[in-house]
């Protein structure tokens, strides 16, 4: 039985991004849809990896991240991909944890600068 493939126009729609940017991640070697003349087909493995770097973007992950992640995969398997996964993780946890600490800053910040100024009636 044949696999199922999702077109161009199809994969677009169903991870809602614009066509330049699935041509983009095919360009910087994260997706590698089968070809046949101009057409583009997307398997389940492309499928698979779009949500992967959909999700990694959530994240914050680079694209470059992203795509030596998928490449450790391709190349050395679950193991090392999970271990590079951890790593990566680790380090973007610690990224995130201290942009929440600095927003926290800024929100208090500047909520203690509104009271100030609601308090002297703005002038």
């Amino acid at each position: 039985m044949a696999e199922e493939r999702m077109t161009f126009k199809e994969m677009c729609a169903a991870f809602d991004v614009t066509p330049r940017t699935l041509r983009y991640y095919e360009y910087i070697e994260l997706l590698d849809p089968e070809k046949e003349g101009r057409s583009r087909f997307y398997t389940s493995r492309e499928v698979a990896r779009m949500k992967l770097i959909l999700r990694g973007r959530r994240y914050g992950f680079s694209l470059e991240e992203i795509r030596q992640w998928l490449m450790i995969y391709e190349k050395e398997g679950t193991s090392a991909q999970s271990a590079a996964f951890l790593e990566l993780a680790d380090r973007q946890l610690a990224a995130l944890e201290e942009q929440k600490r600095d927003l926290e800053d800024a929100i208090k910040e500047l909520r203690e600068l509104r009271a100030q100024t609601g308090a002297t009636g703005g002038s």
